[in-house]
Formats: C-alpha cells, structure tokens, sequence
C-alpha cells in the first residue's frame, strides 16, 4: 500500500513538473527588447501553463499595439513565443490639401499626435484607420462631401513604414437651401439674421461675406443665438424640433432644414425671496430687478440683475455668496414669479495682498493706489477700482488679480496681484535730423517711473541749427500723506525760425515752474502750475508787414507769468486700451498783468469709452481750446493753437490747418475743436496678439478759427480713416491712414501717419 501512494505521488509530481515553464525563448524580436515583452508578460519561469494562461498571454500582449502577430506554444518545458513586430513610422506626410482652406501644418500636427501616429512610435493600422475616419468627418463638416483620400505605404529592410496620406478636396458645397420652420411671432428675416450663414446674398454682397459657405461652428452658434433669442425674448420652452443639413449629390448644394416650436411668451409677474438676506431689505433687492409686473420675461435683465444682486453682497464682504434663481408659474395665466434664493456664506476680510511681476516699480507705488487694504472687509467693487486704479498708472501692460481662500481659515482670503510691466521711458543720446530742427545733437531721459518710484524725470538737451534747450522736469504725484503731488522744472531754449519752415523769428526763453496738485476723490483731483519766463523776441525783416509786427515791437524783451489751474477727473479701466470709463480735464491758464504780457488760454477735454460686442469699444472724444489776450492785447502768435496731423485731424498735414501767412506758413488761431469717433478691435480674428493690439476705423472732425468771432461752417474739416495701435515692448505706437472727406482747396494731405506713445 504504501509503495502504491509513494508511486502516485511521483506521477502525479512528474506530471505537474511537465507543465511548468523552465524556459522561455522568444523568436522575431528585432527592435523591441526581451526585457520589454517580459515585463508585459503575465508569465514567467516556474509558472504553470495551460491554455487560459497562454490566451491571456496573448491578450496581453496585442493590447501593447506592439506586435502584427503572436503566436505562444509550449513543449518540453520551454515556453516559445513567435513574434511579428509592427513596423516603426519613419514619416507621415499630407499631400494634396490647400493650405488653410481646411487643413494647415499646425492642424495636421495635432491629427498625428492625437492618434500616436507621429515619425519614431510604432505603427498601427487601427490608429491610421482612425485617422481617415477623423479627417474624412472633419472635411464633411466643412462642406467637403466628395473628398477623397488615398494611402501610400512603404517598408524598408529595418522595418520602418513611410505613410503618404493623398487628399483630392474636391469642391467645397455651397448652401442651396436654407429654411427655418415655426416662426410665428417674429419677422422671419429677423430669425434668420441670427445666423451666419444661409442661402446667398446678392452677388457682390456675398463675395465678401460668403454668407453661403457652410461651417458647422457657425451653423451651432446660430442655433444657440436662436435658442438664446427666443428666451431673452419670453419664450422659455422654445426648443429645436429637428434639424437636418444634407448634401444634395444632383445639386453638389447643402439644404438646411431647421424646426423651431417657439412654444408660449411669458410674463413677469412677482418676485419672491428665500433664505438669508443678511439684513438686506426687499425693496432693496428689488430695486435691482429691472422687471415689473406684464413685463415679457426677458432672460437676459433676469440675468443682469442677479448678478448686480450677487455683487451687492460680495461688496458686503460676502465674497463666496450665491445667488439662485428660478421660474414658477404664477396663479394667473402666462405670468410667471420669479423666485430667488440667497446664500450668503460668511464674510470673509483680507488677509494678505501680495504683488507680483513689479521687478521694476516698488511695492509702495502700487499700493497706494490700492482702495482696499489688508485687514478690511472683503469688497469686489473696492478690488476692481483698485485694479483700474493700478491700470491707469501706465506702468503696466496687463494687471490682474487672483483671490484664495484659507483652507483652515474659511474667513479669510488672500489677494494676489499679478502685473506685467511695460516700458515707461527712455534714455538717449545721439545725432538726429528733422524738418522742425534740422540736425542736432540730443541727450536725455525721459521717465515717468523713474527707478520704480512713481515719480516724473524728463532731462533733455538738444543743440542745433533751429534749436539749443536745456530742460528739466521733476514730479512726484505722492508728495503728502493724503497723496498731494508737487513739481518743479527749469528750461532755457532758443529757437531761431528762420532755419525751419515757418516765419523767421527768434525766441530766447528761460524760466522755471512750479506745480501742486491735491486730490478731491478717489478719480479726481485738481493741479495748479506757476511759470516764470523771461522772453527775448526778434522778429525778421518778412514779419514787418505782417499782423505780428506790433507784437514783435512790443515783446522784443519782457517777462510772462502764468497760473493754471486744472481739474480733471478718470474713471478708465486701462492706460493703453480702455474699455469703459471717462476722462475729463478743464484747465484755465491766466497770463498775470504784473508782467508784461496779457492772455489766457482755456481748455477743454473729453473722452469716453463704452464696451461693444465681441471684443470691441466705442471710444468718442472732443476737446476745445479757447485763447485771447485781454487789456488791450493779444493773444501772443506763438501761443497760439494750431492742428493737422496724426494727434489732430487725421489725413492733413501736421499743424496745416487754418489761415497762412503771405508766405504760406501757418498762422494759428485763438479757437479750436476736435471731436472724434472711433471703433476698436482685438486682432484675434487674425490669430495675432489679442492683448496688446487694436485695429478699427475713426472719424474726425474738427475746425481752427483766428478769432472765435471769425469762425464759420466752411471752415470745419473731416476724415475719415484706420487706426492701428501696438503696445511694444519699447512702448506704444500708433499707425493711421486717413482720407479727407471735408477739405478745402490749397489743404496740405497727409494720409499716412504715426506716434510714438499713442494709446487708443
């Protein structure tokens, strides 16, 4: 009995012994390591086998997309495996396309990437089948229907494939039909102005809009502003029955087939409020809604006011509030009640206000700018006035902030204030040339931030044929605690006319001023300068039987004092490329009578930006000058005003305008207007740098008068014209081309201009 169990024992040993791997050996392994198929192996030496753990084998080793075929067999203990491996890519190339018309080099980058199909990773036939199914849909959404698409592939001795991928576009479809069904309470052609695209316009009209080419992006956004549409508009349940676009082969056209069930209009009826008001009235909270009862319920003012409601409370220091809304049918018949629910969360203060990307401007600089302070009641509107605040410095390209809540603190919340500074001066030195001066020597600096204090520094000295001056200006616009300003400059300058194109004169000037300026509001402030000169006059012998001759008698060596005052105040959301806001400014000079000369000069400026869709502003700005002398004299002639020119009236020669002497120089005048309307764009349309470009059309219009009492309509001037402005990183330049629409014969044109420090 015994030696029948020990007999067993052994068999039954030498059978499980039979079946266990002590051995295993590959075959077809050329550029993939042993090392690599083991570790994707789930067997290895002293495992059992059988035909479960070899069909696992296998499985596992088709899902690494390394190998074509596998084959695992098992005999005397050795474990073989027959591998075919995929061949390595060595290039994929795209034949045939357009550039941009639907395929670009970019594009066809991310194609490859997206399906591992890149030169260097191993091939897969499924993930090229992939590929043309992924191209073939992308062009039948760009109404390519009849692409068609071929493949050459080639292998050579390592194993290493060639993919050419061959693409006949074929013609792009053009939109046959375009139908919208349901409207019923709109004009139809109103409906159908919210899309796009559609059935061709008039011929010329839609060369340019190609109104009847076919995108799926655009065909998607239309629907959404016609969903939009119908809800801004009261009809909540309005929905999109059916929506069919089909290519028509007999035709090669697109016919769009769109179902609309407008549904019923609603109307406002009530509004009620739920969970905690926070001690905030009703008749408080209803004053934000711009609704009243038989209003349509329009879903956008719905909107509007929700959020004014969320910012009424973020600016009570709950920074995480939500505010919840909802429709309820109301008792009456196509009203509805309005039902909004508030969460306050708990206040939350400032712990921290950090400031990043000033490697130039100090902290102190940007901080007293800031209308919230660390410790103080969180407040949205406070953090955005201090934003603009920062952005009207002009010290920075982009200012923006981050808020973060303490973890363990939930009262609590860091500001992060992230800036990216831009170029805010300039030194120089050198030889230059000009019509104004001739050629010249110059040195100076001119800096509005200089050393990152905040402060003013223009040092300039230019020696040549026209003009010698030696000027120096200082501000520091935080001068008290209560952020008075002071300045103080000096200047010697003689200019001699004669050696430019004007009427020959010479002038020796040199004086100093002083300013102070003390701030009445949060964007206001008032400024007053003093200004001493002592003025040296001679008149050529061409000015003698001109109007300035008595002048050049009587100012042929005499003093001019001056006070100004000024009040401006600025409510813009940006230095280089406002948004929204005002800027205004009213400054009165007033010649004093201790001196020799009597005048005053009065002047007026305006400019107003309002946000418009899609990224553009509206900019509208006017200014009026107004000189005269008083005390029986005049307005000196070389204090008078004088436009034309790319910071004037665009498309006419730089300071052209007004009446001219016998000689054909200009002469000036003691009134001027300028008005003007603009439009700006971002560039993203373009692909080009959305954040520090602008590009759109302006119009101007604008007069100068010899005396207020002369002036006439006839003598007004407009152009009209294209700007474009680029905040560089050497600063802000400014290009326009502009044609005169209003013009006068003998008017100097100037079609093309450009500015250095030029914001929109």
């Amino acid at each position: 009995m015994r030696v029948l169990t020990f007999s067993f024992f052994l068999l039954a040993s030498f059978f499980l012994q039979a079946n266990q791997i002590s051995k295993i050996t590959f075959e077809g392994l050329n550029t993939i390591s042993r090392g690599t198929v083991l570790s994707y192996l789930p067997l290895e030496v002293g495992d059992d086998v059988n035909e479960k753990s070899i069909n696992d084998s296998i499985d596992s080793l088709k899902k690494t997309n390394f190998f074509s075929d596998i084959k695992i067999s098992f005999d005397k203990d050795v474990l073989l495996v027959t591998l075919i491996e995929n061949p390595t890519i060595k290039y994929i190339d795209f034949k045939g396309y357009k550039e941009d018309e639907v395929l670009n080099a970019n594009l066809i980058e991310k194609i490859i990437a997206n399906n591992s199909l890149k030169s260097g990773e191993i091939f897969v036939a499924e993930n090229l089948e992939k590929l043309l199914k992924e191209l073939k849909i992308f062009y039948n959404t760009n109404a390519y229907y009849e692409v068609l698409v071929s493949l050459n592939s080639k292998k050579d001795s390592k194993n290493r494939i060639g993919i050419e991928i061959n693409i006949d576009e074929g013609e792009r479809a053009l939109i046959g039909s375009f139908k919208i069904n349901g409207i019923k309470n709109f004009d139809s052609d109103d409906i159908y102005d919210l899309f796009d695209i559609g059935e061709p316009d008039f011929f010329l009209v839609n060369f340019f809009s190609e109104r009847d080419i076919f995108s799926t992006r655009l065909f998607e956004a239309g629907i959404e502003s016609m969903t939009n549409f119908y809800n801004s508009e009261g009809f909540l349940d309005a929905n999109i029955a059916n929506k069919k676009v089909s290519f028509n082969p007999e035709t090669k056209k697109i016919d769009i087939e769109i179902d609309i069930n407008e549904g019923k209009r609603y109307l406002y009826n009530d509004i009620l409020f739920n969970g905690d008001l926070a001690n905030v009235t009703v008749d408080k909270l209803k004053s934000f809604i711009s609704l009243e009862k038989g209003d349509v319920f329009k879903r956008k003012k719905i909107i509007d006011s929700i959020q004014q409601i969320t910012k009424l409370y973020q600016n009570m220091g709950f920074a995480y509030a939500k505010v919840n809304s909802r429709a309820i049918p109301s008792s009456s018949n196509n009203f509805l009640d309005l039902e909004i629910s508030i969460i306050p969360d708990s206040k939350v203060y400032v712990n921290r206000i950090d400031i990043s990307g000033n490697f130039n401007t100090q902290d102190d600089v940007i901080r007293r700018k800031l209308n919230i302070l660390e410790g103080q009641i969180y407040s949205k509107e406070l953090i955005e006035e201090s934003v603009n605040r920062v952005k009207r410095l002009g010290y920075f390209s982009s200012v923006d902030y981050q808020m973060n809540r303490h973890k363990y603190s939930p009262d609590m919340v860091d500001i992060k204030l992230e800036v990216i500074e831009t170029k805010t001066g300039e030194m120089s030195i050198g030889l230059s040339h000009s019509n104004a001066t001739g050629a010249a020597l110059n040195a100076g600096i001119s800096q509005k931030n200089i050393l990152g204090t905040g402060n003013t520094l223009n040092a300039n000295f230019t020696n040549s044929d026209a003009l010698e001056e030696i000027s120096f200006y200082f501000k520091n616009p935080y001068f008290g605690k209560d952020g008075q300003s002071i300045s103080y400059g000096f200047f010697d300058k003689t200019l001699d006319a004669a050696n430019i194109d004007t009427s020959s004169y010479m002038l020796d000037e040199k004086g100093f001023n002083l300013g102070y300026g003390l701030p009445l509001s949060k964007n206001s402030s008032i400024d007053s300068d003093m200004r001493f000169s002592s003025i040296n006059l001679k008149c050529g012998s061409d000015l003698a039987t001109l109007y300035e001759s008595d002048q050049c008698n009587t100012y042929k060596s005499s003093n001019d004092l001056t006070v100004s005052l000024m009040y401006s105040t600025n409510s813009l959301n940006d230095y280089f490329f406002a948004t929204e806001g005002q800027k205004n400014s009213i400054k009165s000079t007033l010649s004093l009578p201790v001196a020799d000369y009597k005048y005053y000069r009065l002047e007026l400026s305006h400019k107003s930006y309002y946000p418009a869709l899609n990224n553009k502003t509206i900019k509208f700005s006017s200014r009026v000058n107004l000189g005269s002398g008083y005390g029986g004299q005049d307005l000196p002639f070389y204090k008078r005003y004088f436009e034309g020119g790319a910071s004037s009236i665009r498309g006419f020669d730089f300071n052209s305008l007004g009446a001219k002497y016998s000689d054909g120089s200009p002469k000036g005048g003691e009134f001027s207007f300028l008005s003007s309307l603009a439009l700006s764009s971002s560039l993203d349309f373009l692909g080009l740098d959305n954040e520090n470009m602008r590009i759109g059309p302006f119009v101007d219009l604008g007069t100068i008068s010899e005396k207020v009492s002369t002036l006439e309509f006839n003598d007004f001037r407009s152009s009209a014209g294209i700007q474009f402005s680029w905040l560089t990183p050497i600063g802000p330049i400014g290009f326009h081309y502009a044609q005169p629409v209003v013009k006068k014969s003998g008017d100097s044109i100037e079609t093309f201009s450009f500015e250095l420090g030029a914001n929109f």
